[in-house]
Parts: structure tokens; C-alpha cells; sequence
């Protein structure tokens, strides 16, 4: 059997977005993930179907495996012929025990590769605002483990020589170490007012800051009792965090919002959440496909046939257009053959993805559901008329049935299903059982009712009860209703059921607004 290769990644200080392009890729193409807990869990997304994930992460009073146990995995997993991702964070050369692990390696003959990352001694301080250099306060930087007891820091610090040799110093993994730390500084000739910052969760969701001097940020650590992991960063630098601190202050810092939406589209609602500072866990709850069986190609072909008898064409959502024009594609009917329709699309989304293939949208309603679609048509449209309603197998029968009392036809074929999407579950049950979900989003009925039925499957007795603690939002009304009869509490719905809508809805009740 071949060997395998192992890649030492670096995965950056927390933020997902902060891993190189090439670790991103070596996620990829991996057979087994090696991670920590400092490595951000939503990196794991981004492996291979079937990779093995293998937890190896280390809490400050517990270890779940040792150093040499690690090591002697990843020589184990590339023995057996695979390819392996040694997830740490930060930058695995900066008191990542890289040395180790590729010692190791070499000793048996395993093709390795390091992968630098961004480390948390820059990223983690730039996030809270403090540039650990500066052209009129630091010329250089000093970084420093804090993690030994106070006799290996001893021996492994020059105190007098750090002290006043450098003009920054970051300490990493040094919380529970701050009195000595400070205490040491002080004693070799650091000013008692030199300010300090300790950050713990740099570029997270979870991120605070603690500031004071050497004189009394012990007493400050312990009154906030303020816990590891964190960076400590020591020197005049800390000053400019009020000039220049920016993350904190995005609209949704500090807040996590699960994203229960198609997978296809989640990836707007997310990149919107994460532009404003929040953390977005991306759960997929519903997954839409074209629907199976001879039966529902008939329909669908015999509803086409008829191209040239609509006058109206309706799309009460963006997956309708889509799903409308594969059918257009596999059952050979010219877009063209509509000529005589003109056409109604729920909202701005909607209209969007139509422009986006060349249609232009006669009719926008002002409310952006079913109802509104039929207040803007009802004054246009004439009884014997026949409209094609492209939609989904869940979709509401109030737009039909209000089109007949106008004795218009509506032709409804579902050009697609909406099913329960299949995903890893055990990161966001654990994040909701802890409360650490901030904000749960609905962009449809299915995606609550789906959402409630998922954690049922898990075990969870009374699924609203599990999210009492979040805020929920909806998108609009007839979400929103779902979500109270299903016992949830609404706390967010905007005024426009759009995207952008629901996100400043969000940003506006986190701000107490």
C-alpha cells in the first residue's frame, strides 16, 4: 500500500475566513481531518463527503489525546494510504508543535507539507483594534508562550532581556499566568501603567476584550473572571484600540444566527450575516428537487404544451423560476412560445432571478406574498384567461383558488419538491443546547416545521422549548404564523419579506431597537 501525505495546516485565529486558500484545499482533497478546538468547526464543512473527522482538541484541565498519541495518528492514518489535514489554529510553527508531528513523519518516510496560517498573536489583537506595530509607539514585536508554569517561564524567558528589548509583546495562552506575567514586567522595568489588553476569542462570535495596566489587569481578569483562550498584548499599541477598534462594532457582533434555508440558498443569508459581524451556522432543513415519477413529467409537458394560452405567467419564488426554465430546457419548449404572457412575480428576488435571464416583470406586488400578487393583477386580469403558476409542492392554495373567484384558470404544476434535507447535526444541537444560537431564521413555513421535525429526530422531547432562548425570525407573515402555531415565539419579521429586509430587522432588534 502507497503512503499517504499529511498537510500540517494552519487554520487561522477563529474566523473561518481567515484560512489560507491553500489550507482551504487541503481540507478538500483530504481523507481524515485532524482538528482542534481552536480550529473553527465550520472549516470542517468544507471536506470531502465520507472524510473522517477525528476531534483531538485540548481544554486547559483536560486533554483529549497527548501530544505523542497525535503524532503517532497521523503517521498511522498516512500508513494506511490516506490523505490527512492536521487542523491546528493559529499558524502551526508558532507554538503549534508542528516540529513534532513532521519529526515524526519523516522518520517513517511520510510526504508532509506545512501550511503557515494567520496567527493569532497579529489577527487576534487587529480584530480588537490594537496593531501590535506602530511608526510612533512599536518598532517590533515580541511573541511569547504563557502558557508554562511560572518555573518553565523562568527558564525559558529572559525577563530583562524581553522587557526591554521590545517594543510589543504578546503572550499567548497566558490568562490564568496574567499576576506573574504583569508582576515579572513590572520587576524588570516595565512602567506599572503600561497598558494591557487581554482578547479572548479573537475573531469569533464569542470575542471580548479586557483592557487595564500592568498594575491592576489580575485584579480586572479575576473580577470579569475572565477565562482562557486569550491574547495578552502588553505595550502602548493597546491605546489605539478606542481610535481603531471595528469589530465590535458591526451591527450583529457577538451574535450567532442558525440559517435553517435550502443549502443553495443559504449562502446570500449567510454572506450578509458574516459582512455585519454575526456567525452564521448554516443548518439546511429543506432541500427542494424536481419531482420524481413519469407522473409529474406528464403534467408538467401537458401544462407547457400550451405555451401560447397564458396570458399570465406567476412566480411566487425564486426556486420556481429555476426549476421552471429546467423544465423549459429538458422538455425542449422555447421561453418564446410565451409570448402572450405577461408576468407576476411575488417579490424583488424573484423578479431578479427572471432579469437574469432576460424576462422583465410586468406586474411587482407591494406586499411580497400571494395575497399581494393578487392585489396587483385582479384590476388586469379577464375572466376566461389562463394563468401557468410555476410552483412548489408545498406552495398555498390562496393565490389559485382567489384566481378562479376572478374566473381565471390557473394551471399550478410543481416543478419542484420540497423534502428534509440530510446533514450533519451534532454541532448546532450542541450550540442550541448550550444557548449559544442568537437568533434562529425562517424563510418559510416548510423550513420551520422541517427544522422542529429534525430536532425531534434527535431526541429533543420539546423542540420550541430548545429555542425559547433565541430570538426567532421570520420573514414574513405566513412564516411567521406557522411559527406560532408550531409554539414558537416571533420576535423578528420585517417589514418587506426580502433578505434584506429580515437582515436589518435582525441587526435592529439586536441593537435594542
Amino acid at each position: 500500500m502507497d503512503k499517504g501525505k499529511v498537510y500540517l495546516v494552519g487554520a487561522g485565529p477563529g474566523d473561518p475566513k481567515l484560512i489560507t486558500v491553500r489550507g482551504l484545499e487541503c481540507i478538500g482533497r483530504s481523507d481524515a481531518i485532524v482538528y482542534d478546538r481552536l480550529a473553527s468547526p465550520r472549516l470542517l464543512k468544507h471536506a470531502k463527503p465520507g472524510a473522517e473527522r477525528i476531534y483531538v482538541g485540548k481544554l486547559p484541565d483536560r486533554h483529549t489525546m497527548n501530544q505523542e498519541e497525535i503524532n503517532r495518528l497521523l503517521v498511522d492514518l498516512a500508513l494506511q494510504g490516506k490523505t490527512v489535514t492536521r487542523l491546528k489554529g493559529g499558524d502551526p510553527t508558532i507554538f503549534g508543535r508542528v516540529g513534532e508531528e513532521a519529526e515524526l513523519l519523516q522518520e517513517h518516510g511520510v510526504e508532509f507539507e506545512i501550511v503557515p496560517g494567520i496567527s493569532s498573536a497579529i489577527a487576534v489583537p487587529a480584530y480588537a483594534g490594537i496593531p501590535v506595530t506602530h511608526r510612533d509607539l512599536a518598532s517590533s514585536l515580541s511573541i511569547i508562550t504563557g502558557h508554562e508554569s511560572p518555573e518553565k517561564l523562568d527558564l525559558s524567558i529572559h525577563w530583562d532581556k524581553v522587557t526591554n528589548a521590545t517594543g510589543t509583546l504578546v503572550f499567548l495562552m497566558g490568562v490564568a499566568k496574567i499576576g506573574y506575567i504583569s508582576e515579572q514586567l513590572i520587576k524588570h522595568g516595565k512602567p506599572p501603567e503600561t497598558p494591557v489588553a487581554l482578547v479572548r476569542w479573537g475573531t469569533r462570535v464569542e470575542q471580548r476584550t479586557l483592557t487595564g495596566t500592568l498594575a491592576d489587569i489580575e485584579r480586572k481578569v479575576k473580577e470579569a473572571d475572565f477565562k482562557p483562550p486569550a491574547v495578552i498584548v502588553v505595550g502602548d499599541v493597546v491605546r489605539q484600540r478606542e481610535k481603531l477598534m471595528w469589530y465590535e462594532k458591526k451591527p450583529l457582533f457577538g451574535t450567532r444566527v442558525l440559517v435553517t434555508r435550502a443549502r443553495a440558498q443559504a449562502s446570500e443569508l449567510a454572506g450578509r450575516i458574516d459582512d455585519l459581524g454575526g456567525e452564521p451556522v448554516e443548518f439546511p432543513v429543506i432541500e427542494t428537487r424536481e419531482p420524481a415519477g413519469d407522473e409529474a413529467q406528464r403534467r408538467i409537458g401537458l401544462a407547457l404544451e400550451s405555451a401560447e394560452d397564458y396570458e399570465w405567467l406567476m412566480f411566487t419564488s425564486i426556486n420556481g423560476v429555476d426549476y421552471f426554465f429546467r423544465w423549459l430546457a429538458r422538455l425542449g419548449v422555447d421561453i418564446r412560445r410565451f409570448h402572450k404572457a405577461r408576468i407576476c412575480a411575488v417579490g424583488p428576488a424573484t423578479a431578479e432571478a427572471l432579469a437574469s435571464r432576460g424576462l422583465r416583470v410586468d406586474v411587482l406586488p407591494a406586499a411580497y406574498r400571494a395575497e399581494g400578487m393578487l392585489d396587483a393583477v385582479k384590476d388586469a386580469v379577464r375572466p376566461g384567461s389562463r394563468a401557468l403558476l410555476p410552483r412548489g409542492d408545498l406552495a398555498r392554495a390562496a393565490l389559485p383558488a382567489e384566481l378562479r373567484r376572478y374566473g381565471v384558470e390557473p394551471v399550478e404544476i410543481d416543478v419542484y419538491e420540497t423534502v428534509m434535507a440530510d446533514s450533519d447535526d451534532s454541532d448546532v444541537l450542541e450550540l442550541l443546547e448550550k444557548g449559544a444560537v442568537h437568533v434562529v431564521t425562517f424563510t418559510s413555513s416548510s423550513t420551520v416545521v422541517n427544522l422542529l421535525e429534525r430536532l425531534r429526530k434527535l431526541g429533543v422531547k420539546q423542540p420550541a422549548a430548545l429555542l425559547e432562548g433565541a430570538d426567532i425570525a421570520c420573514i414574513g407573515p405566513v412564516t411567521a404564523q406557522t411559527a406560532r402555531e408550531a409554539g414558537l415565539n416571533v420576535t423578528v419579521m420585517p417589514a418587506d419579506a426580502t433578505i434584506d429586509g429580515l437582515i436589518a430587522a435582525i441587526a435592529a432588534r439586536r441593537a435594542g431597537g
